[in-house]
């Protein structure tokens, strides 16, 4: 049974889309289970502005993408990069043992994300 947070997150999906250059775009799937993560995020000043993600995948990495980019608002490079599952599993009021991956999902497209972007879209 999923959290009241959770499904709130999954219900109301403000963040979902893309979106466009200048903004740094990663591509992250679970090999497991074949949930997939866009995650788009556009910085300025050193941090995150704004950012979007498009998932193809279950109700809790739906969830859980929703939760990490209202998180990601305002945060810094080295605020991202302290982003652990467990922030993530909190963010949504928790994760049965089977829906985890979602959490795990995040914190990879957030990883591959900090290596994608530059000191050009840090300052945009």
């Amino acid at each position: 049974m999923h959290s009241e947070r959770l499904l709130g997150h999954f219900r109301n999906t403000t963040n979902a889309g893309e979106l466009a250059p200048p903004a740094v775009r990663v591509d992250v799937t679970n090999p497991a289970c074949g949930d997939m993560l866009r995650l788009t995020a556009r910085f300025e000043n050193g941090v995150v502005a704004e950012s979007r993600f498009l998932t193809r995948g279950c109700t809790a990495s739906i969830a859980a993408s929703q939760a990490l980019t209202q998180w990601m608002r305002g945060k810094s490079a080295a605020q991202l990069q302290a982003i652990t599952a467990q922030a993530v599993e909190d963010a949504v009021g928790g994760l049965e043992p089977a829906s985890k991956h979602a959490a795990a999902l995040c914190v990879d497209a957030i990883r591959l994300l900090l290596k994608q972007t530059t000191k050009e879209h840090m300052t945009c």
